[in-house]
């Protein structure tokens, strides 16, 4: 059971599904298969992946900037999308051609100018889809200030 902040408590979506991968080895695969998402230097961190669900980090970089100090739309929608993947990938392991198929955003507040930690936890994880959600805080600060929902096609 999931506690969520002030409500009823909530089932775990499959809560003995253990991953299959670390994060150091998920972490492995994507510096192997997709060496671009460190382009331009290592910002996105795998922080942790558990049972349907994982952790990242995004340090926090000038190149992460838009007019007007705040963190891009694109960085937090790199950070989710990349949050998501992670997920699937420590809960079925190397499978490069999942791809997503679906990305809905609500920004919510302007983030503070630091790391931003995405923490994802996956709705359901069938053969062909998987559907999570993520949430983007700046780092050290309870207020969310991205909430994103995803789905994602898994070849077979």
């Amino acid at each position: 059971m999931v506690q969520e902040a002030g409500l009823s408590t909530i089932p775990d979506p499959m809560p003995d599904r253990l991953p299959v991968m670390t994060a150091q080895e998920v972490s492995a695969f994507l510096d192997r298969e997709f060496p671009q998402v460190h382009h331009g230097g290592r910002t996105f961190h795998i922080e942790a992946i558990g049972p349907m669900s994982a952790r990242m980090r995004m340090d926090y970089h000038e190149r992460h900037i838009r007019p007007g100090g705040t963190l891009s739309g694109p960085a937090m929608m790199t950070l989710a999308d990349l949050a998501l993947y992670v997920a699937i990938l420590g809960q079925i392991g190397p499978v490069a051609l999942a791809v997503t198929t679906n990305l809905s955003f609500n920004f919510m507040r302007k983030p503070a100018q630091r790391a931003l930690i995405g923490e994802c936890r996956l709705l359901k994880l069938g053969r062909r889809l998987a559907v999570g959600e993520v949430t983007i805080r700046s780092d050290g600060e309870d207020e969310i200030v991205c909430h994103a929902t995803g789905t994602y096609a898994i070849p077979g």
